[in-house]
């Protein structure tokens, strides 16, 4: 559902038969290798987990086929290649188990806040997503339920079908940007060994002469905890998005009430 781009992967890179047919299981199955309980899914969940681990860029079939202790051709029985595994993997991780589309209840924005919320914490826990230009997104099950899911919920808005897919992808635009934010931080500070307050420090002096020399009279003036940590910038941003669904909302519905 989610559509990060700018990655060093592209989904749908591969062959689009074939990982269809991988998808939804309607392609030729493969013939018994020398490596038993050797699944496909055993692939596609340890690809996730080299990938959770050390990122994309340690992913590759000889690596997946070292950590199942199998050689690499066997693989190849299953699926074609890295291409058509990585879309494998992207649906993966949309199963219901770990799918934004578990929404809890309430009406169209306590879906849509849980939907981002959700997508943030996906993230998350799949770091590489970040990784992947998903713009042209192979549409498998997982992907196809959890988009199933989101519309029956927000379908009581009453916007046209265009609005309800636009709204969807707008929150998953800011949690995507929210989420590169995130990542890109804690990448900083494990690259540099510098804690955010120790970067921050580092600057201090220079930042309080600049505040004194009268330049800046707007941030010198900026109360003491406006750069704190303990204001939740994305959980802000998310809600001032809903309200401005909820005033688009009454305004298409207002109409019809007063009639």
């Amino acid at each position: 559902m989610s559509s990060g781009s700018g990655g060093t992967e592209t989904s749908g890179g591969g062959d689009i038969a074939r990982t269809l047919d991988l998808l939804w299981d309607t392609g030729p199955r493969p013939s018994r290798g020398p490596k038993p309980g050797l699944t496909l899914d055993r692939i596609v969940e340890t690809a996730v987990e080299v990938a959770d681990r050390d990122g994309l860029g340690a992913l590759s079939m000889r690596r997946i086929a070292t950590e199942l202790g199998t050689g690499t051709m066997s693989l190849y029985r299953y699926v074609p290649g890295k291409a058509e595994l990585l879309d494998l993997m992207l649906d993966r991780v949309q199963r219901p188990s770990e799918n934004p589309a578990d929404l809890g209840d309430g009406g169209w924005r306590a879906a849509l806040e849980a939907l981002g919320r959700a997508t943030l914490a996906l993230y998350r826990r799949h770091p590489w997503l970040m990784e992947v230009n998903q713009s042209r997104p192979i549409l498998g099950p997982s992907a196809l339920d959890g988009m199933e899911k989101v519309l029956t919920r927000i379908k009581p808005m009453g916007l046209s079908d265009p609005e309800l897919l636009s709204a969807i992808v707008m929150i998953d635009g800011y949690v995507v940007g929210a989420a590169r934010t995130q990542l890109y931080q804690e990448q900083a500070e494990r690259s540099s060994g510098l804690t955010d307050a120790q970067f921050w420090e580092a600057q201090r002096p220079v930042l309080e002469k600049a505040m004194l020399s009268g330049r800046y009279p707007v941030l010198a003036g900026l109360s003491e905890d406006t750069f704190g940590s303990g204001f939740d910038h994305f959980e802000f941003g998310l809600q001032r998005i809903l309200d401005g669904l909820e005033v688009f909302v009454a305004g298409r519905t207002r109409p019809e009430q007063d009639g």
